[in-house]
């Protein structure tokens, strides 16, 4: 059973909390062993702090760190997902979709018109690039201050209006 069929919540994330440290650590750790250094843009824990940057946590009703994502503010209109990563015993149990959903929804409750990201290039990035594609991502080039880099690969999304907030 996955763990979208189960119970699971997504909160703000208590960056503080030794888990989530933990598998921030182990999610540039696998970044920086499978990209160039120059590559990696993971953003570290205390990046995760900044003002514009908003990161929330999947726990399992147990308690169990499954997930982290964080959606940092470019601009009043765009956002940029940020720290997609699932515990490796969660892994291909839909957490990421649930996170990603979140962000998502957080980004039209915001009124972002867009919504993009950037991810590694390589075959270890492939799963995340069919996620990407299964939410209507579409490729675009290099967006606030990233350069072109063939170890890099970036997505956009427009997005529609929140329903509950209405246009901008």
């Amino acid at each position: 059973m996955a763990w979208h069929d189960r119970l699971m919540r997504i909160e703000p994330a208590d960056l503080d909390a030794p888990d989530v440290a933990a598998l921030l650590a182990e999610h540039l750790e696998e970044m920086h062993a499978s990209s160039p250094a120059c590559s990696v843009h993971a953003l570290p824990l205390a990046a995760l702090r900044a003002d514009h940057v908003t990161a929330w946590t999947a726990r399992s009703d147990a308690g169990a760190l499954l997930g982290i994502g964080a959606l940092a503010e470019l601009d009043r209109e765009h956002g940029e997902v940020k720290s997609m990563r699932t515990s490796t015993a969660a892994r291909g149990q839909g957490v990421a979709a649930s996170v990603l959903t979140h962000l998502l929804d957080e980004a039209r409750r915001r009124r972002y018109t867009r919504v993009s990201l950037e991810t590694g290039s390589q075959e270890i990035f492939a799963p995340a690039h069919r996620l990407y594609a299964r939410f209507g991502f579409e490729p675009c080039g290099p967006f606030a201050g990233y350069g072109e880099d063939p170890a890099s690969a970036f997505y956009t999304l427009t997005l529609d209006a929140d329903p509950a907030t209405g246009p901008r």
